[in-house]
């Protein structure tokens, strides 16, 4: 299968403005289950320079530097994505790591010491108590550690309702759990601190996500990683219920939710801005595959 995806993002300035440093995260992180076949970037105004690099949590960026003043940052990104079949379940977690897990309730999960000092960063563990019970809840043993993430991931998808926001905020885990709603970067990060209360290291990943069966399915998109050695990082959507799939493609992952947006920089002037995005996915026909090929 192969996606056509077309991301604008526009900022209106109030009065002229000089724009700082910019950070564009708009670049399909490695997977092996895509290959980018081609892709585009047009920026107005055209930047002094515009330099590919990669980041501390090995995220591709773009990095742009300007002179001019503007009173607009029009950013368009168009990209052709060639996905490959992929099975999410398709692991065996490693004995040593199961085997450390408490047998019994409270469920908690511990890394070996090689990995202790590299996974501790991405332990978060904010919000209340409550969300520590509620995680236990599902906890039936060592068996079947898949099946309780699995659960949980869709207890969330269940009785949180997802909502759209176009605010660039993030509620706190502690205000998604008490209003039980939120939009998808709110129910990722919630989930996040969720498991991070019984050890688990997690990281959140902005990207696109492709579902062809969703009205509301061809947008930027948010959700979650876990780390589970002998697997790596497991992907989970709460907003779905779902572990991630090949249709899920990341342009960012991080601990730090905020360092994942898909535009990261500043200006130097008088005033506001104000925000205007729009996210296409189409899955290409036989000819139009032909066409790219």
């Amino acid at each position: 299968m192969k996606l056509r995806i077309n991301h604008l993002t526009v900022y209106n300035y109030d009065n002229e403005v000089y724009l700082g440093i910019h950070l564009l995260y708009l670049l399909p992180q490695n997977r092996l289950y895509f290959d980018v076949v081609e892709k585009e970037m047009l920026v107005s105004p055209t930047p002094d320079g515009m330099s590919e690099r990669i980041d501390f949590s090995g995220n591709f960026f773009s990095q742009l530097w300007f002179s001019k003043p503007s009173r607009k940052l029009e950013i368009k990104s168009s990209m052709t994505v060639q996905l490959k079949s992929f099975n999410p379940f398709d692991f065996i977690l490693d004995f040593e790591f199961v085997q450390a897990i408490s047998a019994n309730s409270p469920v908690l999960f511990h890394y070996s010491e090689e990995e202790k000092a590299l996974v501790e960063p991405y332990i978060s563990a904010s919000g209340p108590d409550e969300m520590r019970k509620l995680v236990g809840e599902f906890w039936k043993g060592q068996e079947d550690i898949l099946g309780f993430l699995m659960q949980v991931t869709a207890h969330i998808h269940q009785n949180w309702e997802h909502i759209i926001r176009y605010e660039q905020d993030l509620w706190s885990p502690d205000y998604t759990f008490q209003v039980k709603k939120g939009s998808c970067r709110d129910l990722a990060w919630m989930q996040m601190n969720m498991l991070g209360k019984i050890g688990l290291a997690c990281r959140f990943v902005s990207g696109y996500a492709f579902n062809p069966e969703l009205n509301e399915g061809h947008e930027l998109h948010a959700w979650l990683e876990v780390y589970l050695p002998g697997a790596g990082w497991v992907g989970l959507d709460p907003s779905l219920g779902l572990l991630t799939n090949h249709q899920y493609i990341p342009l960012a992952a991080n601990a730090n939710p905020r360092l994942t947006n898909p535009v990261q920089g500043n200006f130097a002037g008088s005033g506001g801005s104000t925000l205007f995005t729009k996210v296409e996915i189409s899955q290409l026909s036989s000819q139009e595959q032909n066409q790219s090929a």
